[in-house]
């Protein structure tokens, strides 16, 4: 059973640091059926190829009492089967994971790759194949083996050499093997159970929920158990519409609130103002540890990363979706181990006290005061600025004034249609007023974005500096 790996990729000899193997020496693994094999039939600064070579010992699994052969003969050794997947993922896993140690920035990069199966079955035929691997971006070649070469009045078998060319992520190559080679085979050689749902989903997340044959790839990949595969299907279909849903409402605010030219002439959308403006409050304050209460989907904590001021941020979300998607659009997995132990994602509620977020130096709240109601207000200030009580603190949220002035959003109506209430300039600072006097901080007001000289500013921004005793 062989996989080759093939870049030019300059310098190619870079595919040892992505794998983790170096061209120079052969390696040799043990698994529970065989061994795995790593070596490079060629490796220079123009093309460079690895190979993972698997010997399936089918006699020791034929002693194992679990094993699921009843005869010593048959094609595990020579076919691209579950037995690869799971020397991919041994082998090859801090690849598969997304991670380069030595250079973290070539893990991110789309590579030209060429990926070359020597031997995999097909039972559903060359149309089959192709339908799989097409619709993820790869060019697909496909080489039909006769049953026996010296008698070719025997036919085709259903056995192909499968040559895949892309230009993409390692990572994803990887992992797109991972998960539809045992779909190619349809059978696995271990216990098919709830965590193979979890894992397929985890290996199809970005990509699965999109494919053509979502239904056909669970169906094979759980081994034809309906129970299993409806479970699978549903969970995709659930998170797509959940992401659908608010994917939809991020467009239809980013058209309500459209982009600004500023001076500098770059276009810039006001969310991204509105984030640029908190990240310069916050380092002004000298903070090296930041809470991000209602962080969503992580676009502040990103901006945040790139600051080597913070070194210890942390993102509160009452929706566990929202810390799904911040891990995975902040590739959290694949960032070096001492930029991934910066990061913290906490699942929790704004409006009740917290031990988790006591002792941080500065706390952000960004446009996510409007989403509470406004009878439990009372409790987030308590919870913000009595209990957890960093010394600054930054809020913004609309100012309803400008509202006026978005010709795609009806009058009367709210920016999102999960804004609880939106305030006046007036009202914002009345509260933020006496929540600042109430606990013994001083406030101020900064508009975010092209200020109208009677509306003011699409945003406003409230900075709390916690009274000197």
């Amino acid at each position: 059973m062989l996989l080759t790996i093939t870049t030019t990729h300059r310098p190619a000899t870079d595919l040892g640091y992505l794998l983790h193997k170096h061209p120079a020496r052969l390696q040799s693994f043990s698994l529970s059926f065989g061994r795995a094999h790593v070596f490079y039939p060629e490796a220079s600064e123009e093309r460079c190829t690895a190979a993972l070579l698997l010997d399936v010992d089918t006699v020791a699994l034929v002693r194992n009492k679990d094993a699921v052969f009843d005869q010593y003969v048959n094609d595990r050794p020579y076919v691209a089967s579950s037995f690869l997947s799971v020397a991919l993922a041994n082998v090859f896993g801090t690849a598969l994971n997304g991670h380069c140690a030595h250079c973290p920035e070539l893990a991110e990069m789309s590579l030209p790759l060429q990926a070359r199966l020597a031997s995999v079955p097909c039972h559903a035929g060359e149309d089959f194949l192709r339908r799989l691997f097409e619709p993820l971006g790869y060019t697909v070649m496909v080489e039909q083996h006769e049953l026996d070469e010296r008698h070719a009045e025997w036919g085709m078998s259903n056995y192909y050499t499968l040559t895949l060319v892309s230009t993409c992520r390692l990572q994803d190559l990887l992992t797109h093997l991972y998960v539809l080679i045992p779909v190619l085979d349809n059978a696995k050689h271990y216990y098919i159970g709830n965590d193979e749902v979890e894992k397929l989903l985890r290996r199809g997340k970005g990509w699965l929920e999109g494919h053509p044959l979502r239904q056909q790839i669970a169906y094979r990949y759980l081994r034809r158990q309906i129970s299993l595969t409806r479970a699978a299907v549903a969970r995709l279909v659930a998170e797509t519409q959940d992401e659908d849903e608010e994917q939809n409402e991020e467009t239809k605010q980013e058209l309500i609130e459209p982009k600004n030219e500023m001076p500098h002439q770059h276009v810039i959308g006001l969310h991204r103002l509105r984030l640029e403006a908190v990240v310069t409050v916050l380092k002004e304050s000298g903070a090296r540890s930041v809470l991000d209460l209602g962080c969503g989907e992580g676009k502040l904590i990103k901006l945040l990363l790139q600051e080597k001021q913070f070194e210890r941020i942390t993102g509160l979300d009452a929706s566990y979706r929202a810390l799904e998607l911040a891990q995975q659009r902040l590739h959290l997995e694949r960032l070096p181990e001492r930029q991934r132990q910066r990061v913290t994602l906490l699942h929790g509620a704004l409006t009740y006290r917290d031990q988790r977020l006591y002792g941080y130096d500065a706390a952000a709240v960004v446009e996510v005061i409007e989403h509470l109601d406004p009878q439990r207000l009372s409790a987030f200030a308590r919870m913000l600025f009595e209990y957890a009580r960093p010394a600054t603190v930054v809020i913004t949220t609309p100012n309803a004034e400008y509202n006026v002035k978005f010709a795609m959003l009806p009058t009367g109506m709210l920016r999102h249609s999960d804004h609880r209430f939106e305030w006046s300039r007036q009202q914002f600072q009345m509260w933020a007023s006496e929540v600042a006097l109430h606990f013994g901080y001083r406030v101020s007001f900064v508009p975010i974005g092209p200020e109208d000289e009677i509306l003011g500013a699409p945003s406003q921004m409230a900075v709390f500096s916690r009274s000197q005793v």
